[in-house]
């Protein structure tokens, strides 16, 4: 039986280079996310219940659309990089790689579909 170091074990396995800035795209999007729910809980849930013709009219004010669209796009991508991160631990080798592919597709798709859906009714 070899007895190894921590160290050992680590040389010639190289570094991901990424873990420093993933940690803290996932920071700020945590806090981004943090000011955004709250104003979006508000602005959208005054105009819940309304027609059609009430909410187009909410939304095509800039603060309630700046406010639904930017909680979108931070909310995927939030999203997408912590689902990322569950996937690269418990999924490996090519299945790896195509579960990554198709959950960036769903995400960056979600989140086109919110803003489009906003801005369908805000224009």
């Amino acid at each position: 039986m070899r007895y190894l170091t921590d160290r050992k074990r680590a040389t010639g396995m190289g570094s991901a280079k990424t873990g420093a800035h993933h940690f803290w795209a996932m920071k700020v999007s945590s806090v981004g996310l943090l000011i955004l729910m709250p104003l979006f809980v508000c602005t959208f849930g005054s105009a819940l219940g309304d027609d059609y013709a009430t909410i187009s009219a909410y939304y095509q004010r800039p603060f309630p659309a700046i406010i639904a669209i930017l909680t979108f796009i931070v909310g995927f991508k939030h999203f997408n990089d912590g689902a990322q991160v569950l996937i690269e631990d418990y999924v490996h080798g090519t299945a790896q790689k195509i579960t990554l592919i198709l959950l960036s597709c769903l995400s960056y798709a979600a989140m086109a579909a919110g803003v489009f859906a906003v801005a369908k009714i805000a224009l």
